[in-house]
């Protein structure tokens, strides 16, 4: 009997997770030990200008205090700093350190690593193709504003 087909959520999570394992092996290997998996969901989403922990938590699909929580630890080990948002004194931005863009350049160049593994393997054409097609997956589900909605 064949097995049954993967289903879509599947064949997107596998990869996802090799990724993260990817980027998590290399930071390992070059010393940030303080860091797990957990964090890539800030550090994924924050733009070089700073953004506002309701929008992380928004684009992360988490609760605000959950952001909170990872925004506070990064601090603490000086990943990430608050600074007063420009637009409103008020609210507070969360940017990238040194320290954090230098994560952020390793965590990069493992996902370079992987993804020139697996156009090696497709072939540059299908690896472009697919990226092609999830690119255009992600822009049909932010048009429709469905990120971290559930029913």
């Amino acid at each position: 009997m064949q097995p049954l087909p993967r289903m879509i959520g599947a064949l997107l999570r596998i990869p996802f997770q090799q990724t993260v394992a990817r980027v998590y092996q290399r930071l390992i290997e070059a010393g940030y030990t303080d860091l797990r998996p957990t964090h890539f969901v800030l550090l994924q989403q924050l733009r070089p200008e700073g953004m506002r922990v309701t929008e992380l938590a928004r684009l992360a699909q988490v609760t605000k205090q959950s952001m909170g929580a990872l925004v506070d630890y990064l601090e603490e080990r000086g990943y990430i700093e608050r600074v007063p948002d420009p637009k409103d004194g008020r609210a507070r931005l969360v940017r990238l350190t040194a320290r954090g863009r230098a994560v952020e350049q390793i965590a990069r160049a493992a996902i370079g690593e992987l993804e020139a593994e697996w156009a090696q393997y497709l072939g540059n054409e299908r690896f472009a193709a697919l990226r092609s097609a999830l690119q255009d997956l992600v822009s049909l589900i932010e048009s429709q504003d469905e990120i971290g909605r559930l029913p």
